[in-house]
Protein backbone atom coordinates (compact mmCIF):
# COMPACT_ATOMS: atom_id res chain seq x y z
CA UNK A 1 0.00 0.00 0.00
CA UNK A 2 2.82 2.45 0.82
CA UNK A 3 3.62 2.02 -3.10
CA UNK A 4 0.47 3.55 -4.54
CA UNK A 5 0.45 6.24 -1.82
CA UNK A 6 3.84 7.25 -3.27
CA UNK A 7 2.74 7.14 -7.28
CA UNK A 8 -0.41 9.02 -6.29
CA UNK A 9 2.25 11.53 -4.92
CA UNK A 10 4.55 11.09 -7.81
CA UNK A 11 1.40 11.64 -9.71
CA UNK A 12 0.00 14.78 -8.17
CA UNK A 13 4.36 15.97 -8.35
CA UNK A 14 3.86 15.49 -11.97
CA UNK A 15 0.55 17.48 -12.67
CA UNK A 16 1.83 20.30 -10.88
CA UNK A 17 5.20 20.27 -13.52
CA UNK A 18 3.04 20.63 -16.11
CA UNK A 19 0.56 23.42 -14.36
CA UNK A 20 3.59 25.07 -13.92
CA UNK A 21 5.17 24.45 -16.84
CA UNK A 22 2.30 25.63 -18.56
CA UNK A 23 2.02 28.80 -16.61
CA UNK A 24 5.58 30.00 -17.74
CA UNK A 25 4.99 29.16 -21.00
CA UNK A 26 2.56 31.03 -21.53
CA UNK A 27 3.82 34.23 -20.34
CA UNK A 28 6.66 33.69 -22.17
CA UNK A 29 4.70 33.39 -25.26
CA UNK A 30 2.97 36.45 -24.57
CA UNK A 31 5.76 38.46 -23.93
CA UNK A 32 7.11 37.25 -26.98
CA UNK A 33 10.12 36.13 -25.28
CA UNK A 34 9.11 32.17 -27.47
CA UNK A 35 7.62 31.77 -30.46
CA UNK A 36 5.78 29.08 -31.25
CA UNK A 37 6.48 28.37 -34.35
CA UNK A 38 9.97 26.81 -33.41
CA UNK A 39 9.18 23.61 -33.98
CA UNK A 40 10.35 22.01 -30.19
CA UNK A 41 8.58 25.47 -28.42
CA UNK A 42 5.24 24.52 -30.35
CA UNK A 43 5.94 21.05 -29.69
CA UNK A 44 5.77 21.18 -26.20
CA UNK A 45 3.40 24.33 -26.34
CA UNK A 46 0.47 22.28 -27.87
CA UNK A 47 1.34 18.74 -26.04
CA UNK A 48 0.88 20.49 -22.63
CA UNK A 49 -2.32 22.10 -24.32
CA UNK A 50 -3.49 18.91 -24.81
CA UNK A 51 -2.64 17.79 -21.27
CA UNK A 52 -4.24 20.48 -19.45
CA UNK A 53 -6.75 21.94 -21.51
CA UNK A 54 -9.69 19.06 -20.34
CA UNK A 55 -8.67 19.88 -16.58
CA UNK A 56 -8.93 23.91 -17.48
CA UNK A 57 -11.88 23.49 -19.38
CA UNK A 58 -13.87 22.13 -16.34
CA UNK A 59 -12.62 24.68 -13.76
CA UNK A 60 -13.50 27.62 -16.45
CA UNK A 61 -16.91 26.64 -16.70
CA UNK A 62 -17.37 27.11 -12.52
CA UNK A 63 -15.13 30.86 -12.94
CA UNK A 64 -16.22 33.64 -13.51
CA UNK A 65 -15.73 35.93 -16.45
CA UNK A 66 -12.59 37.94 -15.74
CA UNK A 67 -12.28 39.63 -18.96
CA UNK A 68 -8.55 38.42 -20.52
CA UNK A 69 -7.11 37.07 -17.02
CA UNK A 70 -7.37 33.48 -16.73
CA UNK A 71 -7.22 31.86 -13.08
CA UNK A 72 -7.70 28.54 -14.07
CA UNK A 73 -4.26 27.37 -13.62
CA UNK A 74 -3.92 28.63 -10.15
CA UNK A 75 -7.28 27.20 -9.09
CA UNK A 76 -5.80 23.24 -10.92
CA UNK A 77 -2.71 24.64 -8.77
CA UNK A 78 -4.46 25.05 -5.34
CA UNK A 79 -6.69 21.86 -6.11
CA UNK A 80 -3.47 19.38 -6.43
CA UNK A 81 -2.15 20.93 -3.48
CA UNK A 82 -4.93 20.15 -1.68
CA UNK A 83 -5.37 16.68 -2.75
CA UNK A 84 -1.42 16.20 -1.83
CA UNK A 85 -2.11 17.39 1.65
CA UNK A 86 -4.96 15.23 2.06
CA UNK A 87 -2.95 12.37 1.13
CA UNK A 88 -0.14 12.94 3.25
CA UNK A 89 -2.40 14.08 6.68
CA UNK A 90 -4.31 10.17 5.88
CA UNK A 91 -1.00 8.57 5.12
CA UNK A 92 -2.05 6.26 8.02
CA UNK A 93 -4.32 4.57 5.46
CA UNK A 94 -1.71 3.29 3.35
CA UNK A 95 0.46 1.68 5.58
Amino acid sequence: MVSIFQILLLILGVARFFVFAHFIMSWLIRFEVLNIRQQFVGQVWYTLERILNPLYSRIRRFMPDLGGIDLSPIVALIGIEILRILLINNAAMFY
